[in-house]
């Protein structure tokens, strides 16, 4: 079983951590903290990364929140505009509005990943696809019961057979 880290299990982690973010050298912190040198470039080495990825994630995700924030007090602005101009007559207004919350509600959705636009090809329209299906039913032709079950069987999965 590995040993574990007397940084990590320091009672005064907090403060060596500090001390090291600091840029203090790892001889003072090992002076003050009464660890050794050895120890303190080991949880450098072996546990800072994580912490300062686990940072950066949280640090991306409370941004990623604050945008999805202020993209949702935009819309609720252009919300209340629109219905300020539908209340005042003024269609003109009143359908930019609804454009505006158009692109807002589209940007939200792009943003809390509710919204697919990559791009979708139907391989049963593709003209390799029918040339497919003529040759195996071709292939068919002197089994009439197969090519029937075959046919069938495409059928089900496009909807449509080639004639013959």
């Amino acid at each position: 079983m590995p040993r574990k880290c007397t940084i990590c299990i320091h009672p005064e982690r907090v403060a060596i951590e500090t001390a090291l973010a600091d840029g203090e050298s790892y001889r003072a912190i090992a002076n003050q903290f009464s660890v050794s040198r050895q120890a303190v470039g080991r949880h450098v080495k072996d546990h800072i990364p994580m912490a300062l990825a686990a940072a950066k994630d949280a640090i991306l995700v409370a941004s990623g929140d604050s945008l999805l924030e202020q993209i949702e007090s935009l819309r609720h602005q252009a919300q209340t505009i629109k219905d300020k101009a539908e209340r005042d007559g003024d269609y003109r207004t009143a359908l930019a509005g609804i454009r505006e919350l158009m692109r807002i509600i589209e940007l939200l959705a792009k943003l809390r990943g509710e919204l697919d636009e990559r791009p979708q090809v139907n391989v049963l329209v593709l003209p390799e696809w029918r040339m497919a299906q003529a040759a195996l039913l071709g292939a068919l032709e002197p089994y009439p019961d197969a090519r029937v079950a075959a046919a069938l069987a495409l059928e089900s999965i496009d909807g449509s057979v080639l004639p013959g």
